[in-house]
């Protein structure tokens, strides 16, 4: 089951939820408003003892809403 990030368009307010098959609405976690939107989450894999997210080895690259610091534009 998928883990999503979101971001309410009315109180700024960023969340996750868990998104099951078939949920109909999700809401703000803090004002229960609908009006969100899905942000972009890299994901992190670990192999041989380092983390990197989205499997940029060696990393060093930091996400943000506003993009990556190794180049990627959300």
């Amino acid at each position: 089951m998928p883990l999503f990030e979101y971001r309410c368009l009315d109180c700024e307010e960023l969340f996750e939820t868990l998104v099951l098959n078939g949920e109909e609405a999700i809401s703000c976690s803090s004002c229960q408003s609908v009006n969100i939107e899905k942000q972009f989450s890299p994901f992190g894999i670990k192999s041989e003892g380092e983390f990197s997210p989205s499997g940029h080895a060696g990393g060093g690259c930091g996400c943000s809403p506003t993009g990556c610091g190794c180049g990627v534009k959300v």
